[in-house]
Order: C-alpha cells, then sequence, then structure tokens
C-alpha cells in the first residue's frame, strides 16, 4: 500500500506529463511533423514478490499484492473515464464517427449496451462517444468488482460484463481516439483522451508488472527432493555441473513430466512449487504480462537457471504444447551479487547460451536475456572501487556473449539509494556505463528509502522520469553508430586502483578482528532491526557477528547512521596515493579520467558526496559506545586515517578545493541539515548507551523505556542524511 501510494501522489499525472514534454522536445528539434512516440515507460515492483530471506512472503501475499496493484489502476482509469463522459459529448447533428466507430458501439451495443443502459436509451443515442464511453466505465466497474471480491477471499467468476485484460479497453480508446480526429478535433483527442492512452499502454490493469525472486539454494534444493522423490535422480545436488545441465535439459523436452505435488515434500519445496502455481493462476486473472523477471540471487551456475525452467515445467508455465512446440512463459533473471560472481558471469552465461534446450526456450519467449547487476553485496564484499570495476567489467562482457549468440539483452541494475549501494543521481548513473551497453532500454531499481524524495509530488516525479529517459537517449547512441570502449590506458588504470582499493577494504573488513564488534557496537545496527522497515530481515544469520551475515542494507545504513559512510569511499584514498605514487604522471593521467571518462568521474563524484556527509568527530563519538577500549581507538585511527586521505587525493585528482564546490546546490543543502543532524546524533549515542544498559541490567527481554525515542532518532537521521541505505 506504501508503494501503491506513490501513483496516486505523483505517478499517474506525471507519466502523461512526461510525454507530453517528450513530444514538445520532439517537435522543437525535428519541427512540427507528425512524429510517433510510442509509450515506452514501464513500472515493475517485487514488493509482494521478493522471498529472498523473507519468510512471510507467501503466495498468498503475491496474489494480493498483484490484486490490489489492480485495484489502483481500475480506481484511476474509471476516473478518467468519467472526465472523458463530460468532455466528449459530441452530438451526431453535428458531428460524423468513423465508420470502425459505429460498427464497433453497435457490436457493444449489441453485446452488453442495451442491457447495461436500457433506462438510458434515448438519452444516449445522439451522443455516441458518451455512451460508448458509459459501457466502458460499466464494464470498468464491474471488472473493479470481480478483483475486490478476489481481495475478499471471495471465489468470483467475470461476468460477460467485465474486461478479461487491458487490451479491450486500451484498444476501444483508440478507436474513439481515431474517431475524434477524424472529424478534426485534435485539440480534444491531444488532452485528457491521449493521457488515458498514454496510462494504459503504460499501466495496463496490473499497474506494473511484479518480479518475483528467490535465492539459488532454494530451487536446487527443491529440484533435489522433486527429483528424488518421483525417481528421476537420487542424487541431483552431488552431480557435476555439466550432468545436471544435460539431465534438467532433457527434462525440460519431456512432453510429459511426472512430478506432482507430494504430501511427503518439505514444507520449503511445498512453499516453493506454491509460488510457480500462483504465477501461472495470476497470468490467467491479471493478464500474460502481469509478472516481469523471476529473479535468483546468488546465481552462481548455469544450472540454477536451468532450475527454476524446470520448475517452470512442473506449473505449466513452460513445456510443449499440443502441436509439440516448445513454449515458455518465464523470463528468468540471474542475479550476479558478489565479486567472484561477477568475475564468473562469463562463464555462467556461456554454460547457460551453450545449452541447447535453454536456447530453444528463449527463442520462444522473444530471445530477450535479462541480466541483474548487485550494487550492494559486490561493495559489501570487496569495496566500491572493486565492485564499480567488476560491474563495468560484467556489463561488457554480458554484451559480448549475448551479440555473439544472436540474443538481445537488457541490463537490470539493482542500484539502492547510497552510493556505496550504486546510489547517485539517475542521469549521470546511466550515461556512466559502458558504451554500447545500453541498447535502447534499461531497468533500474529504486528503493524504498529514496521514493518519497523522488516521487513525493508530480513536478520532482516528472523531473527523476525526465532525467531517466534522457539519460537512455544519450546512452543508447551505439544503437546508430557503435561508440567503441574508452582509452584502454583507462581500462588498466582502474584495473591497479581496483586491486590496491579491494586490498585496502580487505584489510580493514576482513583481516581484523575486532572490526565486526566496533560495527555492532559503535552503530545502531542492533536496534533498526526493530524498526518495521525491511523487505527482509537484517541478517542471514542472527547470532553471528560476521560480514557475510549481515545483509547489504544494514550494513550501509549502520555505517551512515554514526557518520562513517564508509562503504561509499573505503579503500579509495590509499588507491589513489598509491597509484601516484607509482606513476611518474600518475596525478595527470588520473585528472585526465575525470574530465574524459563519465564512469570514473561519476564515481568520484558520489564519492565527494558520502565524504561530505561523513563527519569523523561524530564518528569518534560513536565509537566511545565499543567496549574495548583499545580495539575502538584502532579501528578509529585506521577508519579516520584512510577518511582524512581519500579527501586529500580525491580533491587533488578532482581539481577542487572542496568537496562539493562542482554543486553548490547540494553543498547548500547538506550544509542546512548538519545543525539538526549533530545534535540528532548525539541524542542518539546517549539512548543507544542507555537502551544497553537497561538491557544488560534487566535482561535481554526487558521491555527497554530508552527503545522508542532511540528508533525515532534512527528515522530522523535517515532523513537528514537521505540516502543513507
Amino acid at each position: 500500500r506504501y508503494g501503491l501510494y506513490y501513483f496516486r501522489e505523483s505517478l499517474f499525472e506525471a507519466i502523461p506529463e512526461l510525454y507530453r514534454y517528450f513530444e514538445r522536445a520532439m517537435r522543437n528539434s525535428y519541427g512540427k511533423g507528425a512524429i510517433t512516440i510510442p509509450s515506452f515507460l514501464r513500472f515493475g515492483s517485487w514488493i509482494g514478490g521478493d522471498r529472498d530471506g523473507n519468510p512471510f512472503v507467501t503466495a498468498s501475499v503475491t496474489r494480493n499484492a498483484i490484486r490490489l496493484g489492480m485495484q489502483e489502476a481500475l480506481h484511476e482509469y474509471i476516473k478518467h473515464v468519467d472526465k472523458l463522459r463530460n468532455i466528449l459529448s459530441h452530438s451526431t447533428e453535428f458531428i460524423m464517427p468513423t465508420e470502425e466507430f459505429v460498427h464497433y458501439l453497435a457490436s457493444e451495443n449489441q453485446r452488453v449496451g442495451n442491457r447495461l443502459l436500457a433506462t438510458r436509451t434515448h438519452q444516449l443515442n445522439e451522443e455516441p462517444y458518451r455512451r460508448l464511453l458509459t459501457i466502458m466505465r460499466h464494464k470498468l466497474k464491474h471488472t473493479l468488482r470481480i478483483v475486490e471480491q478476489r481481495l475478499d477471499g471471495e471465489r468470483a467468476v467475470p461476468p460477460e460484463t467485465a474486461y478479461r485484460d487491458a487490451t479491450q479497453f486500451r484498444n476501444e480508446l483508440h478507436i474513439i481516439d481515431r474517431s475524434v480526429r477524424s472529424h478534426n478535433d485534435h485539440l480534444i483527442a491531444g488532452r485528457e483522451l491521449k493521457d488515458l492512452i498514454r496510462l494504459v499502454e503504460t499501466c495496463g490493469f496490473g499497474l506494473y508488472q511484479l518480479d518475483i525472486r528467490q535465492e539459488s539454494t532454494i530451487h536446487s534444493e527443491t529440484v533435489a527432493e522433486l527429483l528424488q522423490l518421483n525417481g528421476l535422480s537420487s542424487d541431483y545436488l552431488g552431480l557435476a555441473e555439466e550432468d545436471k545441465l544435460q539431465l534438467l535439459g532433457e527434462l525440460l523436452l519431456r512432453k510429459h513430466l511426472p512430478m506432482p505435488h507430494r504430501p511427503d515434500m518439505s514444507q520449503q519445496s511445498r512453499e516453493t512449487l506454491e509460488v510457480f502455481d500462483t504465477m501461472l493462476e495470476m497470468r490467467l486473472e491479471a493478464g500474460q504480462d502481469i509478472f516481469g523477471s523471476y529473479v535468483i540471487s546468488m546465481t552462481h551456475l548455469a544450472s540454477h537457471i536451468m532450475e527454476v525452467m524446470l520448475l517452470g515445467k512442473a506449473a505449466g508455465l513452460v513445456g510443449l504444447n499440443s502441436q509439440g512446440e516448445l513454449y515458455c512463459d518465464l523470463v528468468v533473471s540471474p542475479l550476479f551479487e558478489t565479486i567472484e560472481d561477477l568475475r564468473h558471469i562469463r562463464s555462467v552465461l556461456t554454460n547457460l547460451l551453450e545449452n541447447t534446450t535453454y536456447r530453444s526456450l528463449l527463442k520462444t519467449s522473444g530471445d530477450l536475456q535479462e541480466v541483474m547487476l548487485g550494487y550492494s553485496d559486490s561493495c559489501k564484499d570487496g569495496g566500491i572501487l572493486a565492485s564499480n570495476w567488476n560491474l563495468y567489467n560484467a556489463q561488457g562482457e554480458v554484451i559480448e556473449l549475448t551479440e555473439r549468440y544472436g540474443v538481445a539483452c537488457r541490463l537490470f541494475h539493482g542500484r539502492g539509494g547510497t552510493a556505496g549501494r550504486g546510489g547517485g543521481p539517475t542521469h549521470e548513473a546511466i550515461v556512466a556505463q559502458p558504451p554500447d551497453t545500453i541498447q535502447g532500454q534499461i531497468k533500474f531499481t529504486e528503493q524504498g528509502e529514496v521514493l518519497a524524495a523522488k516521487y513525493s509530488n508530480v513536478e520532482t516525479a516528472v523531473y527523476e522520469l525526465s532525467v531517466g529517459c534522457t539519460g537512455l537517449l544519450k546512452a543508447s547512441r551505439g544503437i546508430i553508430e557503435k561508440q567503441g570502449a574508452y582509452a584502454q590506458s583507462y581500462h588498466e588504470v582502474m584495473q591497479e586502483l581496483a586491486k590496491i582499493g579491494e586490498q585496502s577494504f580487505r584489510d580493514l573488513t576482513d583481516d581484523s578482528p575486532a572490526l565486526m564488534d566496533y560495527f555492532y557496537e559503535a552503530t545502531p545496527v542492533q536496534e533498526f532491526g526493530q524498526l518495521n522497515i525491511g523487505s527482509r530481515p537484517s541478517h542471514r544469520k542472527q547470532t553471528v557477528r560476521d560480514k557475510s551475515s549481515i545483509r547489504a542494507i544494514p550494513w550501509v545504513f549502520g555505517w551512515a547512521q554514526a557518520r562513517h559512510t564508509l562503504p561509499a569511499w573505503y579503500g579509495i584514498g590509499s588507491a589513489l596515493k598509491h597509484f601516484q605514487k607509482n606513476h611518474e604522471n600518475g596525478e595527470a593521467q588520473l585528472k585526465e579520467m575525470v574530465q574524459e571518462w563519465p564512469a570514473f568521474h561519476s564515481l568520484l563524484s558520489n564519492t565527494r558526496m558520502a565524504l561530505f556527509k561523513a563527519e569523523m568527530d561524530i564518528a569518534k563519538a560513536y565509537s566511545g559506545l565499543v567496549l574495548d577500549r583499545s580495539n575502538a581507538k584502532t579501528i578509529y585511527t585506521q577508519i579516520k586515517q584512510e577518511f582524512e586521505l581519500t579527501v586529500e587525493e580525491v580533491l587533488r585528482v578532482s581539481g577542487l578545493d572542496g568537496l562539493l564546490d562542482d554543486a553548490p546546490l547540494l553543498h547548500y543543502s547538506l550544509s542546512r541539515r548538519d545543525p539538526y543532524l549533530d545534535p540528532l546524533n548525539h541524542i542518539q549515542i546517549t539512548l543507544i548507551k542507555r537502551h544497553r544498559e537497561f538491557l544488560v541490567a534487566e535482561g535481554q527481554d526487558a521491555e527497554s523505556p530508552w527503545l522508542d525515542p532511540l528508533l525515532r532518532t534512527i528515522n530522523a537521521i535517515a532523513s537528514g542524511i537521505r540516502n543513507t541505505g
């Protein structure tokens, strides 16, 4: 419901306005000729579909998430149709609709209209547009009633007077549009009617496409159990990767696959299979395009993708039709998250695209391979430099491979709000992608924390959508003419920087035994797990204090709350200094890269913002919460030294005197927040100390009087810093 709020608040109005601006820009650039801009914008969500680590995202939740989206869209369309009924009051005394419109209205009158409008026949006979719109409104209301009955848990069968999907409704709007334009009412057709057409083409009846997400080992274990119970493989998990692919490929090509649900299956396997059954059910209920991608977290092997295909076959989403032809109603998107996964992306995709069965399935579903790249875990794993560089290389490898195998590719960027999770200005981030890797389309996430900042009103929503579209246009120039890679020398420099930066980051996070105790005690990470703000638990293993257990969002969020912000910059200073020390013209080369290479410029720009938001004096006060004072001093000193080095080196190669000298408005905005943020941090430190002392004295299960105000400071500081996690 929180996500749907932003459609009501801004997006329903911002979507058609975006297209108006786009069309105006086209006219300004190319004249007033008829240039038709298709509705290219699409929305997605995984609220209610992302079950990776969240046991509460059940199949029932997925069904309700889809129905709530449909309810929102249908309410909006009914409002627009009501407006159009008042505007399109043309009488046949003055206009002549097109023959197409007349025939369609007659057929709808005979099918449903005469019955629906039995008491209003004479009134609307001379107003053909108003009559058809009234019929359409009735059909929308009946469709909405079915959705609401299903939300209430009723088994509702759609009547003849309800829409089956958005296609018929969209076609009716186009029929009206062509007819209105036929008698030269272009101005009327180009306003409210066109706005509604844009909304329907963008959102359909589902409002957005729901992505499903689950972790790879869940699929592997479910497939292994299914195969064992049905006598198809006694030890699937023990097979070599090549043998797994061969077995999965052979099973996918069988016309009949005996893999029924069994009562003796584990709870995990039953829940996993229910998700695929739900996908089949909701495609029939909400439309064939209601689902976007099935995202596989922690994709390490090609078999992880094939396993999802097999589970899809068990549900009827993949298989052979009555003519013996393959069909595939699943778009599977492997998610490469860690540094190691990004480095192995070539081998995984090569094994996948060389598999003849998978290649055949991909061809039947449109020959489009989506690949998701994870910014958060790679940064937590190896630091910001290694993450950026491996993501940059991975994109080039993905596009090279898909082009070699004749497959279209869409890159899906799993960006967070903060620089440590791929955040930063949208336009700059898109333009900074490797040349020729953005091929007319891009998909990226907008995390919950940035929704309020970007989409709370129409003006900012239009702006955000606009900068995304213009970034896409610029980055897609390679479709017209290949841009070619940037200088090889830049890549060699970045390779060296990434290696040094990763080593520096791992020295702190992996090789300092006291670091995780420092993190848990010097930040409120133990406490904000009790805030109802996460899509999954903050830890994979709640009782383990190590970097692999804590998830990327609380890792970044904790450092931000304590004003360290180190995931966004740690290791960069050491890397820049080391490079300049070992290369005679190192400083000049780095300065050239800042000026000439958008990716490097964007990296340092985001770094400067993160450094500006850090405050080492306040960070030192947080370090006072650490019980082991000797370790606290050692870790804090190491962090502060790297911070000061990074500020010095980033300013040097950027050619600036101050961190935000090139962004005066941002500097002004952040500076205005400090007088409020700094006291909040000190209040939070006091509350953390009192809260923890209370729990030590009274027991961990005691109800602390300090917890509620502490949680309020967490929310307040996050609001002030903005992109915190």
